[in-house]
């Protein structure tokens, strides 16, 4: 068996309260059209799930996906990035840890129309607007021994753009991979990370998106957390 195979799961995680982002979000341009993105959720959900094996309690913010709820799983449904950030952000003080896995849209349409939209001549303009930003918001806002993790899929400089990530957003850990490595995109079995913290770089290999997710919440675990927030007292 290899190093990151999951057998024999202790339940080192007893007690905690883990909470996961997953899936895309949909930011509505009328009532039948959406901008949304590739994501699948299959990365979170397995951080929920080995999260969960592992002895913790776990919610899991999920977007539209395909996937079966995890058994023993709290479940919160969402659509939107409005919608994820109202129910982390509703959550997160509670949690020994967030996992943000989710593929947030960073812009959604200004305006959203009542009725669908009719084919016109000549082209079409939207006008978009940033979403919340809920990874910064919870590393202005995190809790006293709360571990924060976040991702980073790039398609260049990936470690350069995630390290600067991890600084700018005040999170423990960000797991970084390329969208354009075959086995570490959108829908794939597998994944490839690299697990950036202040205190080093673990570059994981190729491995199931389960052993991924173990080696992920292990690395996570063994870091001194940041000091929590004062923004807002």
């Amino acid at each position: 068996m290899g190093e990151f195979d999951m057998v024999d799961r202790q339940r080192d995680l007893e007690g905690k309260r883990v909470l996961v982002t997953a899936g895309p979000t949909q930011e509505a341009i009328d009532p039948v059209r959406f901008i949304s993105n590739h994501s699948t959720g299959r990365m979170g959900y397995a951080i929920a799930e080995v999260a969960r094996d592992r002895g913790a309690r776990v919610v899991l913010v999920s977007g539209p996906v395909s996937l079966e709820a995890p058994e023993g799983v709290e479940l919160v449904s969402i659509v939107s990035a409005q919608d994820l950030f109202d129910a982390v952000s509703a959550r997160y003080a509670e949690c020994d840890a967030v996992v943000a896995a989710a593929a947030v849209a960073d812009y959604r349409p200004k305006t959203v129309a009542d009725n669908k939209m009719k084919k016109k001549d000549g082209d079409l303009s939207i006008e978009l607007e940033r979403t919340p930003d809920t990874l910064s918001w919870l590393g202005a806002h995190r809790v006293a021994g709360q571990r924060l993790c976040g991702f980073s899929m790039e398609t260049c400089n990936v470690l350069e753009n995630s390290r600067g990530k991890l600084t700018r957003k005040n999170v423990d850990m960000i797991c970084a991979n390329s969208l354009r490595e075959e086995g570490a995109g959108f829908g794939t079995a597998t994944n490839h990370l690299t697990l950036i913290s202040r205190e080093h770089e673990v570059d994981l290999p190729m491995l199931s998106k389960a052993d991924a997710a173990d080696a992920l919440l292990t690395e996570l675990f063994s870091l001194d957390p940041l000091p929590a927030s004062t923004e807002g007292e």
